[in-house]
């Protein structure tokens, strides 16, 4: 398996480690108690929330597409922090002169941390569900949604 220091590819793993993902994935389906068991023998129970985190991973693995772990303090450039949420460069780079995303300057040029790409992402996301639950209201009062399904 390809690792690097953040990124994991399951495009390299092979036909054994392939079947030991599936071995695992059925695993958490029994209902056992998760748990990580040392060379030693030592076994360590994990807390719930770790454990349906790695189940995440291996599925994720076992769909065949890169996994990718970074700390929340993890520094970004403004193009990767661009394509992190799905803008162009030039956008952000509004955003971050606006203040609505703060930055950092690394000599001449502008880094983001993740945990403030990830709060403005939680915020937007929040601003267009409260719209579009507005919207829905105003069309809903206004008769022009018709909530049944029609039958043919």
């Amino acid at each position: 398996m390809k690792i690097t220091e953040n990124r994991f590819d399951p495009s390299a793993l092979t036909t054994k480690q392939l079947r030991e993902l599936d071995r695992l994935s059925e695993a958490v389906l029994a209902d056992e108690r998760p748990a990580l068991v040392g060379q030693e023998g030592v076994r360590m129970e994990l807390p719930e929330p770790i454990f349906h985190l790695l189940v995440r991973v291996v599925r994720t693995m076992r769909e065949g597409k890169a996994v990718v772990l970074l700390p929340e303090s993890e520094s970004m450039t403004t193009q990767a922090a661009a394509d992190f949420l799905g803008v162009s460069r030039p956008f952000l780079v509004d955003l971050l002169e606006k203040g609505t995303i703060a930055h950092h300057k690394v000599g001449t040029h502008r880094r983001v941390y993740l945990k403030d790409l990830m709060e403005y992402q939680r915020q937007r996301d929040s601003r267009r569900r409260s719209t579009l639950d507005d919207l829905r209201r105003r069309v809903e009062a206004a008769g022009l949604y018709e909530k049944r399904i029609p039958t043919e």
